[in-house]
């Protein structure tokens, strides 16, 4: 005999675990130590997950942690604001890696910023090392 309420459970909980899932990111370098490691794991908000806007890009401010697509690397970057400057009008950030000599190569702006590292206090959330696997399945 089928149990709907146990089969309702374990959909609930494959859907939580989906969902927590995508609010998690692996560091894959080192630029950002020592906020956080190669191989740590940052939970994050999003800028627009499935049409729910988590924080609104255009409000980050200096010293916020945020993931954007980079022009120069392929994959996102996860790196700190240091300084807001506008440009003809419009709101540019520079960004850096908190281990990096210099900032990154080019501006920013507010629609290539995709997610933020979510604080608690004056903390980064940072669950360490467990992003490993993910690394070694990746071939990172």
């Amino acid at each position: 005999m089928i149990d709907w309420k146990e089969i309702a459970s374990y959909v609930i909980i494959l859907i939580i675990v989906l969902i927590a899932a995508q609010h998690l990111n692996v560091v894959v370098s080192g630029s950002m130590e020592p906020a956080f490691y190669r191989g740590d794991i940052v939970l994050v908000e999003k800028a627009n997950f499935l049409g729910i806007n988590e924080f609104n890009p255009e409000d980050v401010q200096v010293g916020d942690v945020v993931v954007y697509d980079a022009a120069w690397f392929e994959q996102p970057v996860i790196h700190r604001i240091i300084n807001i400057t506008d440009i003809n009008g419009t709101t540019m950030y520079v960004i850096k890696g908190d281990n990096n000599k210099s900032p990154d190569p080019y501006y920013v702006t507010s629609d290539q910023i995709r997610e933020r590292v979510v604080t608690s206090g004056d903390n980064l959330v940072v669950i360490p090392k467990i992003g490993y696997l993910s690394i070694w399945l990746r071939g990172l």
